[in-house]
C-alpha cells in the first residue's frame, strides 16, 4: 500500500519552505507568495544516472584544496565575440546558462543563430517547447542560417527530453523556454513553481553528469526580473538578459550572474534582417550626437564588466511652476541625483531648489556606478547657466558629501578610450590623474567640485 502524498507550501520570490499556508513569507516578507507542492516517492528513472558520456556517472574521491588542478577551464566559442565577452571567453562544458528577455527582444533569434553556427562543427540540439518546428525552420530560412546540421526536438517533458538526448549526445542543447517543461510526476501545472523548479533541477543533474552545454531559455515578470522561483536562479552557473525597447534596433546582453567570467559584462547586438549582428565598437552608437549640441550635454566614461564605454548625459533645468519641484531621472538613480543636487547647492554655491532638474542617459543606458556625478552636475549647471560645453570634452568621477571629487577604477583605461575617439580634453579626479601617460589628451585634474567648476 502506498504511503500517504504529502505537500509543502513555497515561496514563489525566495523558494523558502512552509508545512503550512500562510499569507506572507516570513524570509522575504511577501505577500501571498506560497503555492503548494505535492511532495511523493521519488520514482526510479528520476535516481538513475546518465550514461553513456566520458567521466559522467562515477563518483569523485575527496581532494584537499591544494591536489585540485588550476588548469584553465576548457571553453569553446559560440562564435559570436560579444556573446563569448558575456559568457566570459565562452561556453564551459557541463555549465547551465539562463538567457531571459522581453517577448520579441531576440533570444530565440539569437541561440538559433548560434546552435546553426555551432552545429557545424558538433552536435547541437535545439528543444522547442512554444513553437512548432515549421515556425522555428522557416526563421532560419528567413535568417539564412545553414539547417542542415542542428537537430530539433519539439517536446515539453522533461523526461523524454534527456532520453532522447541521451541518444544523441549533444555538445550543445537549448530549452526554449523552461516555463513551458514539466516532469510527469508533479501534479501543478509546467510553470508553476514546482515544476519550473524540479525541471530545473533535473535538467541541471544531467547537465552536469554529461558535460554538456545546457542553455534555458526564461520570461521575465513586469519588472523584468527572470520569472519563476529564485531557487531557480541559484541552480543555474550563469545568467544572462537580453535588454532593448521594441522602439529600437539595438538589444545589450548583460550578465547578471557568472561562475566562469565577470559579472554585469555588456554585450551589444543590432536586430537587422539577418538576425542579430554583435557590435564592435558601442562607444560610437552611444555618441551618435548633434552636430549643434545644445548647453546641458556631457559625455562621459562609465565602465561596463571589463571594457569602457563612452556615453552621453543630458540636463535640461527649468523654472517650475508648481510649488514642489521635479526631480527626474532616466537611466540612473534618482535619489542619487537629489544628492547631488544638495552638493552642489552646499559646495558649489549653485542653487536650483526652485527649478526642475530633469537628467537623462543618452541611449537607453542604465548607469549604475558612481564615476556619472560629477558629469550630472557640470551638464546640470551648463544647462541652468546657458553655457555650451566643448565637444571634444570627457568628464568622469565619484563626487562625495564633502565635494570632494574621488578617483574612479580603470582611470586610465577611460582615458584611452575617449583618446581613441578623438576627445581633446578631460576632467578627471585628481588620483587618477597621477599615471596618465602621454595619449595625446589634456587632462585637468581636480580636488573639489570648486576646482571643477573653476576650470570649466
Amino acid at each position: 500500500m502506498s504511503s500517504k502524498q504529502k505537500s509543502a507550501f513555497v515561496c514563489n520570490e525566495c523558494g523558502a519552505d512552509f508545512k503550512k499556508w500562510q499569507g506572507q513569507c516570513t524570509e522575504c516578507g511577501a505577500w501571498n507568495s506560497l503555492s503548494e507542492v505535492r511532495l511523493g516517492p521519488t520514482p526510479g528513472n528520476r535516481a538513475a544516472k546518465f550514461e553513456g558520456y566520458a567521466g559522467g556517472a562515477s563518483g569523485n574521491p575527496v581532494q584537499t584544496l591544494a591536489q585540485i588542478s588550476l588548469q584553465d577551464l576548457p571553453r569553446f566559442s559560440s562564435g559570436t565575440g560579444e556573446f563569448d565577452r558575456v559568457l566570459g571567453g565562452g561556453f564551459v562544458p557541463g555549465s547551465v546558462v539562463l538567457i531571459g528577455g522581453n517577448p520579441g527582444a531576440g533570444k530565440s533569434t539569437l541561440l538559433l543563430q548560434t546552435l546553426c553556427n555551432l552545429a557545424r562543427t558538433m552536435s547541437a540540439l535545439y528543444v522547442t517547447g512554444e513553437e512548432s518546428l515549421q515556425q522555428v525552420a522557416m526563421r532560419a530560412q528567413r535568417l539564412g542560417l545553414p539547417t542542415d546540421k542542428l537537430q530539433m526536438l519539439s517536446e515539453t517533458s522533461v523526461e523524454a527530453i534527456c532520453a532522447t538526448a541521451q541518444q544523441v549526445q549533444p555538445k550543445v542543447m537549448v530549452i526554449d523556454s523552461i516555463q513551458v517543461m514539466h516532469m510527469e510526476d508533479i501534479t501543478s501545472a509546467p510553470g508553476s513553481v514546482s515544476q519550473v523548479r524540479e525541471s530545473a533541477a533535473y535538467l541541471t543533474r544531467f547537465a552536469k553528469q554529461t558535460g554538456t552545454v545546457l542553455i534555458l531559455v526564461g520570461h521575465v515578470t513586469k519588472d523584468g526580473s527572470l520569472a519563476g522561483p529564485k531557487v531557480l536562479e541559484h541552480m543555474i552557473d550563469c545568467s544572462i538578459l537580453l535588454e532593448g525597447d521594441n522602439d529600437s534596433r539595438f538589444r545589450t546582453l548583460r550578465g547578471h550572474k557568472n561562475r566562469f567570467g565577470a559579472v554585469n559584462e555588456l554585450g551589444v547586438f543590432a536586430m537587422t534582417e539577418q538576425g542579430m549582428r554583435e557590435v564592435n565598437n558601442p562607444s560610437a552608437i552611444f555618441l551618435q550626437r548633434a552636430e549643434d549640441v545644445a548647453p546641458g550635454s556631457v559625455v562621459m566614461v562609465m565602465w561596463e564588466g571589463t571594457r569602457p564605454l563612452l556615453i552621453e548625459i543630458q540636463a535640461l533645468v527649468d523654472d517650475s511652476h508648481i510649488g514642489n519641484p521635479r526631480r527626474v531621472a532616466v537611466g540612473m538613480d534618482q535619489n542619487r541625483l537629489s544628492m547631488l543636487l544638495a552638493v552642489l547647492h552646499r559646495h558649489g554655491g549653485i542653487m536650483v531648489g526652485d527649478q526642475d532638474v530633469f537628467v537623462n542617459v543618452v541611449g537607453g543606458v542604465r548607469v549604475m556606478e558612481t564615476s556619472a556625478d560629477l558629469a550630472v552636475l557640470l551638464a546640470i549647471v551648463s544647462s541652468f547657466r546657458d553655457q555650451l560645453l566643448p565637444q571634444d570634452l570627457i568628464v568622469f568621477g565619484e563626487v562625495g558629501l564633502s565635494g570632494e571629487i574621488r578617483p574612479v577604477p580603470s582611470g586610465q583605461e577611460r582615458l584611452r578610450e575617449a583618446a581613441k575617439h578623438g576627445f581633446k580634453k578631460a576632467i578627471v579626479p585628481f588620483a587618477n590623474a597621477s599615471r596618465v601617460k602621454e595619449l595625446g589628451i589634456e587632462v585637468v585634474a581636480v580636488k573639489n567640485l570648486q576646482q571643477a567648476l573653476e576650470s570649466l
